[in-house]
């Protein structure tokens, strides 16, 4: 169903107009100065008004982060991958959303401390996630977006290291305005990366509510027949959803 594709690009699009938008208010507002030096995006979003919107920002991001997060999850394990990295990944990434949301709820001129502890979930271990699903590319089913996917998720994840690197280099070197362009760089890359789910789930079909409706013509059943009714049908639900993995991909 090409509909949950949606969901990835919406969370891109929208993290990324909501985060320049507050960027713009700061700016206009005077609440940061960027002719002298340029500043963080929690930098932007620590002063009213437009920390308000900063942080229903990132809850809004960190709510579609975990949507993501589980569909991924289960889609892969629907493909045959019930490995330790799938679930580590999930794990990963569920930390992740978490901090996303701290870093938008706890600005820095408040409580600098969790603030911090909320980016280094939302960027350390974010990036972990990530890192995973380039393993999962390459382990899951096979697909034919697999030629592509594959290397243009390597790229980013990559760019992602480096420009973590950088951020944290130039942070401790004093030069701030080069550390924050890596942060803005960092954060849309981060967004990209959600996007390419997109091309993942372009190839999801919901079964659910098959099964939902045939479990209750299940429940009406009486005794044992109607356990062993309800294990049939699950066994077949999955049955078909594999198969019709194979011929969409």
């Amino acid at each position: 169903m090409w509909l949950w594709a949606l969901l990835p690009i919406s969370l891109a699009v929208f993290g990324s107009v909501g985060i320049w938008v507050v960027f713009g208010i700061a700016v206009s507002n005077e609440t940061v100065n960027v002719t002298a030096v340029f500043p963080f995006i929690s930098t932007c979003g620590t002063y009213n008004p437009q920390s308000c919107i900063f942080s229903q920002i990132c809850n809004i991001c960190s709510f579609l982060a975990v949507w993501i997060v589980m569909i991924r999850f289960q889609q892969v394990r629907d493909y045959g991958c019930h490995g330790k990295a799938n679930v580590a990944g999930s794990v990963l990434g569920l930390v992740s959303s978490l901090g996303i949301s701290i870093t938008g709820n706890f600005q820095q001129s408040v409580v600098k401390s969790v603030h911090l502890l909320g980016a280094f979930l939302a960027f350390f271990v974010g990036l972990a996630y990530f890192w995973v699903q380039v393993w999962l590319t390459y382990h899951s089913e096979p697909s034919k977006d697999r030629r592509w996917l594959g290397p243009v998720r390597t790229t980013c994840c990559s760019l992602c290291t480096v420009l973590i690197l950088a951020m944290a280099a130039f942070f401790f070197l004093g030069y701030r305005s080069a550390a924050a362009a890596c942060e803005w760089a960092l954060v849309m890359i981060f967004f990209c990366l959600f996007a390419l789910f997109a091309a993942d789930f372009r190839h999801i079909d919901c079964h659910r509510l098959t099964v939902q409706m045939r479990l209750l013509s299940s429940n009406n059943r009486s005794g044992e027949h109607g356990v062993f009714g309800l294990d049939e049908c699950i066994a077949e639900t999955h049955t078909s959803t594999q198969k019709h993995t194979r011929v969409r991909t």
